[in-house]
């Protein structure tokens, strides 16, 4: 203890002077990594809604080409039908047996490169859904990050109001996690 009531004033107001340049870079420290958390959850919103949109584009284009498919899959089924009364008539015999049975060999013909054709769509069906199934997982992972971010801005935020450090702490580590989902979701 000192000898003089004004020594240990000031020894107070030095202590407090110290205690309130503690709490301000704190805050200071706290607040701008507030501001960069909030801009990377902005950048994960961004790219989420991005991938979000991109699944649904892929999973619209699988459905054109299956649909592409079907059509060819149905002209396929009317190109049997006719080639099997072409057929029928042909087997008939009669005048115009032979041009029956050339137009039931021309449908053989139509039909093998419908098949071909519809095949080849149903491969696209599959590609655009591979595509969409990518898309999906990023989508799921960035709404993971981009609410690591947002729960990190909420806890950093009671740094300033508790003047404690350990909230801090506990936001930069949901802040590396985000990033860490959001980089994981391109890998």
């Amino acid at each position: 203890m000192s000898d003089s009531p004004l020594e240990e004033l000031e020894a107070r107001e030095s202590a407090e002077r110290a205690e309130e340049a503690l709490k301000d870079k704190l805050n200071s420290r706290v607040t701008l990594t507030i501001a960069m958390m909030a801009v990377l959850a902005a950048v994960g919103a961004s790219l989420e809604t991005t991938e979000g949109d991109k699944t649904i584009v892929a999973k619209n284009d699988a459905v054109l080409e299956q649909n592409q498919a079907t059509d060819q899959w149905n002209e396929y089924e009317a190109k049997s039908l006719k080639k099997n009364l072409y057929a029928l008539a042909a087997d008939e015999g009669g005048p115009k047996a032979a041009a029956y049975a050339k137009i039931a060999a021309q449908n053989t013909v139509d039909q093998k490169k419908i098949a071909e054709a519809a095949k080849g769509f149903e491969e696209k069906r599959k590609q655009y859904g591979e595509v969409a199934e990518v898309h999906e997982r990023r989508h799921g992972r960035l709404t993971i990050a981009s609410t690591l971010l947002h729960m990190a801005i909420a806890i950093a935020t009671l740094a300033i109001i508790l003047h404690r450090p350990w909230p801090w702490y506990a936001a930069l580590a949901l802040t590396a996690a985000g990033m860490g989902l959001g980089v994981w979701a391109y890998l």
